[in-house]
């Protein structure tokens, strides 16, 4: 019974997964491959940027290894977030079908972002593995957990805001600001070794962080210092899932489904 469940949970979050791609980049062309294409043009565009302005060595770190593991953290916490947030008013249809659920939405947006983000990291990384630029990882599962912690702390970042942007229509005018104020606060472009030891602690209250240092930790190796909880983000990670949960589960009173 249970395993016939998740079954058709599965079957469920796969089909809007395929309705998803179809709908954002349509049938023709490259079509899904975007999902991977998108990314990877951001990634190189920066990272080209970035090797026009900047030596090939900051703070001992090579930059295009550098920019890699922090944008390619960002796009996808960004893209998780940003495609979630009117996901649930913009298929407000599918609320008729009994078997559909909000979370069922926000779990395939989650499962594709990081699908697309997954694939592109690993065609970067390979890019940079062939220039020599990068070695293989020296821990692939820090690696690994800081990446789906990543996700799942987005996730939980998407669903929370999406809820509460349903309730509250100023969430939505205030989505853009708090993802502008991620840009220097996540880590992306400065490792925490880089900020003024007084001001280490306060950085890494953001859980964000966190995970972008474990994927570096992971790339560079022990000879670059990071620093990082393998808790503290998960705990965040749980926390906001949860309360999203909470709050998804009294959205639809406030949706108009016609």
């Amino acid at each position: 019974m249970f395993l016939s469940h998740v079954r058709n949970h599965l079957r469920i979050v796969g089909a809007l997964i395929m309705r998803e791609i179809v709908t954002r980049y349509g049938r023709e062309g490259l079509g899904f491959l975007w999902l991977v294409g998108e990314p990877l043009l951001f990634c190189f565009g920066v990272m080209g940027l970035w090797a026009l302005i900047k030596p090939e060595y900051e703070h001992g770190v090579r930059v295009a290894p550098f920019v890699m593991t922090g944008y390619m953290c960002l796009l996808l916490f960004r893209h998780t977030v940003g495609y979630s947030a009117g996901a649930l008013q913009a298929n407000v249809g599918l609320m008729h079908h009994k078997k559909v659920r909000p979370l069922h939405i926000y779990i395939s947006r989650s499962v594709m972002e990081l699908a697309g983000g997954t694939a592109a990291f690993v065609v970067v990384y390979s890019v940079l593995l062939i220039l020599s630029a990068v070695s293989l990882p020296s821990d692939p599962l820090l690696l690994y957990y800081g990446w789906i912690i990543l996700s799942a702390l987005s996730t939980g970042f998407a669903m929370t805001f999406a809820a509460l942007s349903i309730r509250y229509e100023v969430m939505e005018r205030l989505l853009p600001v708090a993802m502008y104020i991620q840009i220097p606060l996540s880590g992306a472009f400065i490792m925490v070794d880089w900020v003024p030891p007084n001001y280490q602690a306060l950085y890494l209250l953001n859980p964000l962080p966190h995970t972008i240092e474990m994927v570096r930790a992971a790339t560079f190796g022990e000879f670059v210092p990071t620093h990082y909880s393998l808790v503290y983000p998960a705990v965040w990670a749980a926390g906001l899932i949860l309360l999203g949960l909470l709050l998804l589960s009294q959205t639809q009173k406030y949706l108009e489904i016609e």
